[in-house]
This record gives structure tokens, sequence and C-alpha cells, in this order.
């Protein structure tokens, strides 16, 4: 037993833990003291009997461990290409959008672009208040492109001339669409629909799309699970870098393009080669089903708090539960933080848009930008902050994903299953990379950056998976 006062403590070198407020941290570093740092945070407010009750649930660690099961074991081939009109049975005057419901009222100025160039797209309407007129009225359908299994990125919008991909899960049989990528700037999925923007969709649906979906035909089916994985190699993390994949892509079909010619003219097949190459961002809108069909997998499951989607319309942030079927969780979306296009500033910017959060629900795109360093010159922060996101997104998530690594790491598997329960317990927000659209209809791209969901989401979430904890089966 000790006979010296306080066991010594005043006698020999203090070792100092901290958590919470870093006020005592810094005053302690100010007098050369060595201090660890505990990284901590308080629980969501209004979470707490939520909490309790569904931890008490005991159906929740093997719903849970059958959620990252089948997450993880998902499959993603790319099987052919169509129009939506055939792919998803869209009919004239349906469109499907990014995020939770949404109405043409509360619609943001991207989503209200979109929505105007795909009805002058679509030739019905002549002009922006022709389609304006027609968008308020009773003839026109809007529905979340996660309400038919498809994902879109930015406002999301496809109608039935554009073409989509589509792929499918041969583990679990289900199906998911994409429409294709245009680029960036002034593009209709940022809001835009100026006559250069029209012009490029009408190639798309001539020419892009039927010579893309030949040469598939000619191909096979292409596993794009794998390109996820090799692209976590390549210095990519799936969200706002796809280079490697969109190169991936290019080099299996590049030999049942080029074959075309005779059947197509040579400036087509040499347009198609050259729009694809030339977008590094083409392979987002295949990461992004295949991803899609990964948290599919998980849905439906009772008693898991698995996230299996997040989903933004430019107006509210939604998400769903694998334990509580189709019904969303909404709040005001946050507006992103990042870099600006030539003289666009913060004020130019729309809250955050588009259903490509599917890549961070699946661990890829923000949850590993450990692997894709580069990134941090697109979307904002430094590389330390990069190695940072992704360990501290392994604090939010169930486990690991056997094929999706991050090199950096020593190869540790992508963080992968987000626990809404952990997200609770320690107020640590999935981190999403995105781009950003400037708010008025019809601008177009202002930037890129990151952003994080409403803490509200996670609240509705945790309460509704709560009521349907069985009686008897959770806390009191």
């Amino acid at each position: 037993m000790s006979t010296s006062p306080l066991h010594g403590l005043l006698s020999r070198e203090p070792a100092v833990v901290t958590a919470g407020a870093p006020l005592f941290a810094d005053a302690l570093r100010a007098q050369a003291v060595p201090v660890t740092d505990v990284e901590w945070r308080p629980p969501l407010e209004g979470t707490a009997d939520a909490v309790a009750r569904v931890l008490a649930d005991p159906r929740r660690v093997e719903a849970n461990a059958l959620a990252l099961e089948r997450i993880t074991s998902a499959g993603a081939e790319l099987v052919r290409l169509a129009p939506a009109s055939e792919a998803l049975d869209l009919k004239p005057g349906e469109f499907l959008h990014s995020g939770p419901p949404l109405t043409w009222e509360r619609a943001s100025g991207p989503m209200r672009g979109a929505l105007i160039g795909a009805m002058l797209f679509e030739g019905l309407a002549e002009t922006e208040e022709e389609a304006v007129e027609k968008l308020a009225g009773p003839d026109i359908t809007l529905a979340p492109c996660h309400s038919r299994g498809a994902v879109g990125p930015m406002a999301g919008v496809i109608s039935p001339s554009m073409w989509v991909f589509e792929l499918r899960d041969p583990v679990h049989g289900t199906v998911s669409h994409c429409s294709l990528n245009e680029g960036l700037g002034k593009v209709l999925r940022y809001g835009a629909y100026s006559e250069e923007v029209l012009v490029r969709l009408r190639w798309m649906r001539d020419v892009l799309g039927p010579v893309l979906g030949e040469a598939v035909e000619r191909h096979g089916p292409i596993d794009i699970k794998a390109y996820l994985a090799q692209m976590l190699q390549m210095g990519d993390e799936g969200h706002n870098r796809n280079r490697s994949a969109t190169l991936m892509f290019l080099r299996d079909l590049l030999p049942h393009i080029v074959t075309q010619v005779g059947e197509r003219s040579a400036e087509d097949i040499a347009e198609v080669c050259r729009f694809v190459g030339a977008n590094d961002h083409f392979a987002l809108n295949l990461v992004m089903p295949a991803c899609k069909l990964a948290m599919a997998a998980a849905k439906g499951i009772e008693g898991s708090s698995v996230v299996v989607t997040m989903a933004r319309n430019g107006t509210d942030f939604g998400i769903q539960l694998a334990g509580t079927g189709d019904e969303w969780f909404t709040a005001p979306a946050n507006t992103p933080q990042g870099l600006f296009l030539g003289s666009y500033g913060p004020e130019d910017a729309n809250p955050d848009i588009g259903d490509s959060a599917i890549t961070e629900t699946a661990g890829m795109g923000g949850f590993v930008m450990a692997t894709a360093p580069a990134i941090v010159r697109l979307v904002g922060g430094d590389v330390d902050f990069a190695l940072t996101t992704t360990r501290t997104m392994y604090e939010i998530t169930l486990g690991e994903h056997p094929t999706l690594q991050v090199p950096i790491l020593e190869f540790r598997g992508a963080p992968i299953a987000i626990d809404a329960v952990a997200v609770a317990r320690t107020g640590v927000l999935p981190q999403i990379n995105t781009g950003m659209a400037g708010r008025v209809a019809g601008v177009g791209q202002v930037g890129a950056g990151l952003v994080t969901p409403p803490e509200d989401v996670f609240v509705q979430a945790l309460q509704a998976l709560a009521e349907r904890v069985p009686a008897g089966g959770g806390a009191a």
C-alpha cells in the first residue's frame, strides 16, 4: 500500500486523458504536459429512450448480422442498357427524381431546373413557362428513383426517353437502374436546361445509349462489383473520383464499340469513345446502382438498425432503415461546405441534393476518403482529414467489407453497414463527399464539398424502429 500523499500523484510525471471540449487539454499542452485525447461526443438528443428499447430487442443482433452478410455478399453485374420507358416502364409525363418524395411546390432551384429540362427534352413543353405550368398541374407524376429501385446523381431526374444502365445482383436477384452520366458543368442533373444541355441529351438518347447498349450485349454481363474493389486500390473513392472505373469500363467495352463501325458512322463511334474517356465521372452512374443493389439486399429485415438508404432531393435529406420498410425519415438538407468553381461562392450553393449518398451508405465515397487523398483537392479538407474521416466511420458501422479494402490502412476492409444506434450513441454523423448545385434553376454546378446528414433523421428513424419492437421485447 502506498504511503505517499495522493498515491504519488504529485511526485511523478502526470498522465492525462481528456474528453469533450478541448479547453482543458489545450491549457495543459501550453504547459508542455502530454495529453491523450479521447474522442467522445454526447449521444444525439432525444434518442435515449428509443436507443434503450432498440438495444433490448432480442432480434437486433441477429438481424444486423444478417444485414451485414447480405450487404457484403451482394453482387452487381451490368446486364444491359435500355430507355427508361422500357427498363422502368416510365410513361409520358412520369419523372423520377433523387431523394425522398417531393412535390413541385417544394422543389429546390436545381430540381426545378432539371424537371423543366426533362419536360423540354421529352417534347411535353415548348418553353420554360409552359413546362412550369404543366409541372404544377395534375398530369405530371413525380416519384423518387428509390421507389423504383433506381438511383440518380444530383437532381436524379429520369424521364421515359433517357437511356439507363441496368444492373443485376446475381446473389439476391434484385435489379437497379441509373441514368447515363452527362459530365460536369452545365448539365441537367445540376439543374441546367439550356439548348446545349438538350442537344447533349438528344445525342445520348440517339447515339451514346444505343452504341453502349449494343456493346454490352456483345460483351455479356460486366462485373461492376469488381470495379469497386479495384478502384479503391487505384486512388478512387467511387463518389467524386471515378477515373479508374471509367477507364476500366472503356477498356472492357472498347472492342465491342469499335466493331460497330460500318453499322454506325465512324464519327459517332469516335465521339462515343471520346465522350466516355473524357468524362472522369462516367462510372459514377455504374457505382451508384452497384451500391444500391448491396443495400437493397438488406431491406426488410425486422429488428435491424442498419441504414439502407441515404438520399437528398435538394430540399430534404431522407434515410431508410433495414427494419422499417419503405418508410422515409426526413429533415431539411444541410448545405455542403467546400470549394467553388470560378466566381461562385457559398451564397450560390443549394442544399444537399442527389442519390449519390448511396455510395457512402455502402461504404464508398466519404467512408473511404483515406484511399483517395487527392479527393481533398476537389471537395476541400486535407490529407489528414481524409485519413481521420475513414478511421472515424468505423465507429458507426457494423463491420469491414471483405473485398472493398483501403490500402493505406494496411488493406483494412472499408467501414460498412451504418448502424443508426451507433450514430445516436456516438454523435458521429456519416461523412458525405458531394457536388454542389447552384440554388437558382438553370445555373448548373457551382462547386464540390463535404456534408453530413441532419441529426433529426436518425432520431426519427430510431423512434420508429423502437415502436416496432415487439411487446415484452424491449426495455420498459
